[in-house]
């Protein structure tokens, strides 16, 4: 193996377990959680908030818009994009949680963790290279925001215990949502932008979806063992 290739594999291994950290724990922590059991009634204004804060610190969610919008470099791809994947998020959030659907938080996260990996995998083109195939990136992104938006609600679902302005509660946390990750993926493209300007882009693009697909097995493989141990 040359200096080179050692060199992208070993930032690769890097920048995955350094992404896999945070992957384990989860955004709703116990202050926030105790305010969600608390609530009785419309809350807008903290719910907006809860919705931003779990998107802009959503590790798996930010993933995988990252790989999404990798290789998009006009606008009018980033927001369709970014759009088949808030519709198919918010149908499942609201759809989660106002008809209470009972799912394992443990599949769908590990579900959320391979979509990471797809997301990964396709940007190299490995289904091209391995199996002659391309597979529709439309209707994946909205296949997997069904998914995402199936694990926001499984989270809220642990913790919501009034009936009282749950449809207000769960609107504002899903607006919340999407200033977040509006947030999150300026963010995102502003550097994406900066480093597409470097002759490091293309040496390192392989190299960093690598990363993600390796970050997203340690996160499915995590959840896996979860719902092995406690379900």
């Amino acid at each position: 193996m040359s200096v080179k290739r050692a060199g992208l594999w070993l930032l690769a291994l890097g920048l995955a377990l350094l992404w896999a950290m945070p992957l384990a724990a989860h955004p709703m922590d116990a202050a926030n959680a105790g305010f969600v059991q608390s609530v009785n009634g419309p809350a807008p204004g903290p719910f907006l908030y809860l919705g931003a804060k779990h998107m802009v610190t959503g590790y798996d969610h930010l993933l995988f818009l990252v790989g999404v919008i990798f290789f998009l470099y006009r606008l009018r791809d980033v927001i369709l994009y970014v759009s088949l994947f808030t519709l198919g998020h918010s149908i499942t959030l609201l759809l989660g949680v106002l008809a209470d659907l009972n799912v394992n938080a443990y599949v769908i996260d590990a579900i959320i963790g391979l979509s990471v990996v797809y997301k990964g995998f396709e940007n190299i083109n490995g289904f091209e290279r391995l199996f002659g195939v391309r597979p529709n990136t439309k209707i994946a992104v909205l296949i997997f925001g069904l998914f995402h938006g199936l694990g926001l609600a499984t989270k809220l679902q642990e913790f919501m215990v009034s009936s009282d302005g749950l449809v207000a509660n769960i609107l504002s946390f899903n607006v919340g949502v999407e200033i977040g990750q509006i947030l999150a993926l300026a963010g995102a493209m502003a550097l994406l932008g900066f480093w597409r300007t470097r002759d490091s882009f293309a040496t390192y693009s392989f190299a960093t979806n690598t990363a993600l697909m390796i970050g997203g097995f340690l996160f499915a493989g995590v959840q896996i063992v979860d719902y092995v141990l406690f379900s």
